[in-house]
């Protein structure tokens, strides 16, 4: 967690420039403009600092996107980012653009761009693979990927086959899985052929196991995906294993149920249960020391047998031992 600390005077209202509007915000990310706002709505508020973690979680971003949008900014000279311990935190000063030269910002075309051959190729194929032609708003997103990602045009074309594969045909989308990949440390083609393995054989497991619940993987929200992804790759069990656990969740409850599930591996994988031989074993094990053992006497059978005799007794009663 970070704290950004500013130089604010405390006002009712945001001012924005209309440098900032017309200059910077066109070519810049959707949450980068929104953590810019925020940003500068608490330094005109008279706000003295903000944790990252307060401001990921109001514009409903990771706490690396707000680093990230502020490395932005800093590097496009609109704020002045500067560290001021070894712990991550920052002071934030926003830079007044009425006094920066206009004419060191570069000023991107769209019709410029797409006179040159590689881009106009590229978008052009990108309209085949989606069968229809891409307006202006989404070839200025493809173009932000080169500026933004350092994507190639390989690489973009690569992310868009591979998400209308998927049956993903909406900008948006590809907007999403474009942060994802950059996120994620993919810079070449090489890099998004391993990702893309990575992230299939993580689903396949992934559906088996929803089939097995009785439900799709467009049905489960980032917290039950973030539940699988611990039970796959942290704890590392195999597909079998939970779907013990969810046959158990099934026989106790009568339904799939994401946290009881949850609570099952946490148990096991503490025990280091693993494997489903593992389970079965510890099920042994369970029915074993319930079991009486057949040559343990009973609490009833634990009292010492008394020995008695009956002809003796049967003498004394009818009065005949004292004839003998």
């Amino acid at each position: 967690m970070s704290t950004f600390m500013f130089k604010s005077n405390s006002m009712n209202y945001t001012p924005v420039s209309n440098i900032f509007i017309e200059k910077f915000m066109p070519k810049a990310r959707g949450e980068f403009v929104k953590v810019y706002l925020l940003m500068l709505k608490y330094n005109s508020s008279g706000e003295i600092g903000v944790n990252s973690t307060i401001t990921a979680s109001t514009l409903n971003l990771l706490e690396s996107d707000i680093m990230n949008a502020l490395n932005y900014w800093n590097d496009e000279g609109v704020i002045n980012l500067v560290p001021v311990d070894k712990f991550g935190n920052f002071s934030v000063e926003f830079v007044d653009l009425d006094n920066i030269d206009l004419d060191s910002i570069p000023d991107v075309s769209l019709l410029d761009e797409l006179n040159k051959d590689s881009i106009r190729g590229t978008m052009k194929e990108i309209e085949r693979i989606l069968g229809r032609p891409l307006n202006p708003n989404e070839m200025e997103n493809y173009l932000s990927w080169q500026n933004q990602f350092n994507f190639s045009p390989e690489l973009i074309l690569l992310l868009i086959e591979y998400c209308v594969s998927k049956g993903k045909s909406d900008c948006r989308y590809f907007e999403k899985v474009a942060i994802s990949w950059y996120d994620s440390g993919v810079r070449t083609i090489e890099d998004a052929q391993t990702h893309i393995k990575q992230h299939e054989d993580k689903w396949i497991k992934y559906r088996k196991i929803l089939s097995y619940l009785g439900l799709k993987d467009s049905e489960i929200m980032k917290p039950q995906q973030d539940i699988l992804n611990k039970w796959v790759k942290e704890w590392g069990f195999p597909v079998e294993v939970i779907e013990k656990a969810a046959k158990i969740c099934f026989e106790r409850l009568n339904r799939a149920d994401f946290k009881y599930m949850d609570g099952i591996l946490s148990s096991w994988n503490k025990e280091g249960i693993k494997t489903l031989n593992d389970v079965l074993t510890k099920n042994n094990k369970s029915k074993f020391t319930k079991t009486t053992p057949k040559n343990q006497k009973g609490n009833f059978n634990n009292f010492e047998q008394r020995t008695y005799d009956f002809d003796s007794l049967e003498r004394k009663l009818l009065g005949w031992d004292k004839n003998d």
